[in-house]
């Protein structure tokens, strides 16, 4: 909207402001010329020439239009008054071009600044009435037909128009507010997007380098305790050490590469690889039983596509419960995956080492907690009949898009 949406009074100061005074202004002198014309050439025997009075009234009924933006109504009610007089004290009944102008201005400004439309119609109508009146007053009591039928057409024009054009003018700015808000809205939610991706990629790494650190610290113990007595299993206690690590450090930046800008001008998805899944548990099964804690590992079921997320999910889990079970407990674990009817169920148990509490909600376990609270899942972690037990359900509908 441009300045017709100002209230009456109000002074909004913004860089067109001089260039609307000028328009103002133009169309006021513009108005008063024309009006002075129409007085001069529309002259009849009978009616009064042209002297100073009617220069001032044609004035008053034209000149107020250059503050036709704060005082709408005001200035129409000048206006339409002084050419009234006009025709009252007996100048030719000319179309009131100052009214006129007034009344469309008038209909293009908000209806808060007109003072309602009740107040506004009942100004209208009262004013045109006397306008009907005063031109019977100036041709001696005779009752014009044509007249009031032309006032009538010109003025009713007059405010359609305007009306019509400030409507137009709010459905424009109405639909350009709207798209402001619908880019606001997208500028958000890509920026929560990213910030729940960022989340998740911090969580990956938690796992990923919390389950190398416990696996690098069981296998350095190991080749500590057998360094003398049996060199070879030190040896392979320190390869498992150095794969684990290389495998780890791989990960690690698979995982801060995808926080990175590519500067090469790739993008970024095709120089990361996919987030490690189910497919993968039995390699993850298998470097714990190279580093000493015995798995089973069962899958009940028929084997089902899962959604991303899902399985994604799943893989932290288990990588997480079983370096739980490595730390605080004592071989045999048993991992079971159970793909059901609605819900993927993660089962991992072991042996509870001597004496031993029961595992502190650290971040390793708020973190599966989190991945199945996401997904509409349940987590359960206890210790139960001497062993520790984790159990995770994750529902497949939760996590597909």
């Amino acid at each position: 909207m441009d300045a017709y949406a100002a209230g009456p009074g109000s002074r909004p100061r913004r860089p067109g402001q001089a260039q609307q005074r000028g328009v103002d202004l133009t169309i006021a002198l513009g108005a008063f010329a024309l009006t002075l014309l129409l007085l001069s050439n529309l002259h009849e025997e009978g009616d009064r020439t042209l002297d100073a009075l009617g220069v001032v009234l044609a004035g008053l009924a034209s000149l107020p239009l250059a503050l036709r933006r704060r005082y709408p109504l005001g200035v129409f009610v000048v206006a339409a008054s002084a050419s009234a007089a006009l025709s009252a004290v007996g100048y030719p009944p000319g179309p009131p071009v100052g009214p006129t102008l007034a009344l469309f201005f008038l209909g293009l400004h908000p209806a808060e600044s007109r003072g309602g439309r009740g107040l506004t119609a009942g100004v209208v109508v009262v004013l045109y009435a006397l306008h009907f009146a005063a031109v019977a007053v100036g041709q001696g009591g005779d009752t014009p037909v044509v007249e009031p039928l032309f006032g009538i057409v010109l003025w009713g024009g007059a405010w359609v128009i305007g009306d019509r054009v400030r409507l137009r003018r709010e459905r424009v700015a109405e639909l350009a507010e709207r798209a402001r808000r619908a880019e606001r809205d997208a500028e958000r939610e890509g920026r929560l997007a990213v910030a729940e991706e960022r989340t998740r990629i911090a969580r990956d790494l938690h796992d990923s380098a919390g389950h190398a650190i416990n696996v690098i610290l069981v296998q350095a113990g190991a080749a500590r305790l057998h360094a003398e007595r049996d060199p070879e299993r030190a040896r392979e206690a320190l390869a498992t050490i150095e794969d684990v690590a290389r495998e780890t450090v791989a990960e690690i930046e698979r995982i801060v590469g995808s926080l990175r800008e590519n500067g090469a001008g790739e993008r970024a998805e095709d120089a990361i690889d996919p987030p490690l899944t189910l497919t993968a548990v039995t390699a993850l099964v298998e470097r714990h039983r190279a580093v000493g804690l015995d798995v089973e590992l069962s899958i009940e079921g028929e084997r089902r596509v899962v959604p991303g997320a899902v399985d994604q999910a799943a893989y932290r889990i288990l990588q997480e419960a079983l370096t739980n079970a490595a730390k605080h407990g004592e071989p045999p674990a048993r991992v079971e995956i159970t793909y059901g009817p609605r819900a993927l169920t993660l089962t991992v148990t072991n042996s509870a080492r001597g004496g031993a509490a029961e595992p502190s909600p650290g971040h390793g376990l708020v973190g599966m907690r989190e991945r199945a609270l996401l997904l509409g899942g349940r987590l359960e972690v206890a210790r139960r009949a001497g062993g520790f037990l984790v159990r995770a359900e994750l529902p497949y509908g939760a996590g597909e898009r």
